[in-house]
């Protein structure tokens, strides 16, 4: 193509895509879109108009099949190639079995793209309330995006934004005096300091209380030392427990921070403002910023109430915090971008964050991103409603364990409660995966631990089998496989769905949604069953036994890379 459109090599990488697989007829499996040729290249206006007038036929007719396309098509504005059957098999088999965990991601597609330092916020739960069930939808896709970036070479700091300071702490402390227990803090910090709030939120009318619990925030806030120790128990033992539970989720964070560590530089933040001309006090003396474009006032942003309590309210209200937590993190960290992993109620919010970063004169601001998420309906356990992480987590094992136990094929699993937990995540991640994480869904447990259709325990059945495959008949070597074997429809369509993976891992990378890879794995998974089914390895020809060996193997090295990326980890047995 080079030669004939007198372009160089690397301006066609992109104009030239893997074409998915269709059930219905057999595909080429490499188009040119013209139009992605002519696009954006004003330069060269005779090019496109030669190749208007050249279209895709005239194209095509200038293009010669030698000893790598074998056939030459079009479309309406595609030319496709049909690669030489053997070297397809080939070379994809050799590019998948050598880069390993690496493949997909060394593809000349991210050739360009600069590695960057990122920092991602996710998960970020209220220390003494519920987990809910936003929080585990932060904390999947922020897990998930943190690893697709690290798979492509960019370097990523994990935050845990706690939400641990404010006057909730003043009633929480002074209901721990009256209701708490020390060993219960100690042992299950989350549901105690959750049982001690509800406990003390009946009285939180109550003048008394209030005054109280009023008293105890301002020791807080004036670092008196025995306040102060009992917070810090309340946030080391909770923060300990966390750990604890996403390391059964396959999480972890660099660095748990809060709001409590913003405290005095929201106070400076807010000097810069009053600095900078950009904090403006209307009558009832709140702060505001004007972020209109006429500056009409007619789109604010409050920093401060008439009170002066701005800085410990929660999220919603105030964002000096989370001024200060950007700034101070740029500094510290000195990342090229930042992003925000939370619900889509609060992309206001971080609108507005960023605004006034960009009106503080931080042009990094413009690297920063909120990815926001739908909500989920109908998330219940057998006891009702989920208040903690762990119950999500618990639930799902024991339903997958219970399916498993009924299923016949489980008896000899060596750790079956393991094995679950593993199956019973993948199913989780799946089902908020699949569609747009804007969207909010209905979740069903039902649907999500079905072993046939499109979940995550195909998934892992799929993993399971492919390996017990290899474990069944050894490793094949590449080297000595002949693929001329290899010509089946079954196996071409597996061997031409893997030619994709860089594409998709692309997309996601673009748009940060992990359904391109979803929807990819699934694809993978039924075309490995299809190929299972049709192309024994048992009882076939060694030469042939061998060649089919490693397609199924490439195939199962891609569908764990794959189920990394998105925080599942694969099981070998199920």
């Amino acid at each position: 193509l080079s030669k004939v459109l007198d372009l160089p090599p690397e301006n066609l990488i992109k104009s030239i895509s893997a074409i998915p697989v269709s059930k219905k007829r057999h595909v080429a499996d490499f188009q040119l879109s013209i139009a992605s040729v002519t696009e954006g290249d004003s330069s060269s206006d005779s090019l496109a108009e030669d190749l208007k007038l050249l279209q895709a036929q005239k194209l095509a007719e200038r293009l010669k099949c030698d000893a790598v396309v074998s056939e030459i098509s079009t479309g309406p504005g595609t030319v496709n190639f049909t690669i030489n059957r053997e070297l397809l098999a080939k070379s994809v088999l050799q590019q998948v079995l050598k880069d390993g965990s690496e493949y997909g991601v060394k593809s000349e597609l991210f050739s360009t793209m600069p590695r960057q330092k990122a920092v991602i916020e996710f998960s970020s739960p209220n220390i003494a309330k519920k987990f809910h069930i936003g929080h585990l939808r932060s904390t999947i896709v922020g897990n998930f995006i943190a690893n697709l970036k690290v798979a492509l070479g960019h370097e990523v700091v994990r935050i845990n934004y706690l939400g641990d300071w404010g006057m909730q702490f003043g009633l929480l402390g002074v209901g721990f005096q009256s209701f708490g227990n020390k060993e219960k803090l100690k042992s299950s910090p989350l549901q105690h300091l959750f049982e001690v709030y509800v406990q003390i939120n009946k009285e939180a009318e109550d003048e008394n209380t209030k005054k109280l619990a009023k008293d105890f925030f301002r020791k807080l806030e004036e670092h008196d030392e025995q306040t102060l120790s009992l917070w810090k128990q309340f946030r080391d033992f909770s923060i300990e427990e966390y750990i604890r539970i996403y390391k059964r989720l396959g999480v972890h964070f660099d660095e748990y921070s809060g709001e409590s560590f913003y405290r005095e530089k929201a106070q400076e933040v807010l000097k810069m403002l009053e600095d900078k001309g950009l904090l403006q006090k209307t009558i009832k003396g709140t702060g505001i910023v004007d972020l209109s474009e006429k500056k009409d006032l007619s789109l604010v942003s409050t920093v401060v109430r008439s009170d002066g309590t701005s800085l410990y309210l929660t999220r919603q209200v105030s964002p000096s915090v989370d001024l200060a937590a950007a700034i101070d993190r740029v500094n510290k960290h000195s990342c090229d971008t930042m992003i925000y992993v939370t619900d889509k109620s609060q992309s206001n919010h971080f609108q507005h964050l960023f605004q006034i970063l960009k009106l503080m004169g931080y042009d990094w601001a413009e690297r920063c991103q909120h990815v926001s998420f739908g909500l989920v309906q109908g998330m219940k356990t057998r006891r009702g409603e989920v208040i903690f992480l762990e119950d999500v987590l618990n639930e799902v094992r024991s339903r997958m364990l219970q399916n498993m136990t009924s299923a016949k094929t489980t008896k000899e699993i060596q750790d079956p409660v393991e094995t679950a937990e593993k199956v019973g995540l993948a199913a989780l991640i799946i089902q908020d995966f699949r569609g747009l994480l804007s969207s909010d869904y209905q979740f069903s447990w039902d649907r999500a631990l079905q072993s046939r259709g499109d979940t995550g325990v195909f998934l892992q059945y799929t993993h399971a089998r492919l390996h017990s495959l290899e474990q069944m008949h050894g490793n094949a070597q590449l080297t000595d496989i002949n693929v001329a074997c290899l010509q089946e429809p079954g196996a071409i369509s597996v061997l031409q769905h893997l030619l994709r993976y860089d594409e998709v891992l692309y997309r996601s990378s673009q748009d940060l949604q992990p359904k391109h890879i979803v929807s990819y794995l699934l694809t993978l998974s039924h075309l490995a069953a299809v190929a299972h089914k049709t192309l024994p390895v048992k009882g076939s020809a060694p030469e042939v036994a061998q060649a089919r060996l490693c397609l199924f193997q490439a195939a199962r090295s891609v569908l764990a890379n794959g189920m990394k990326l998105l925080g599942i980890t694969p099981v070998t047995q199920m």
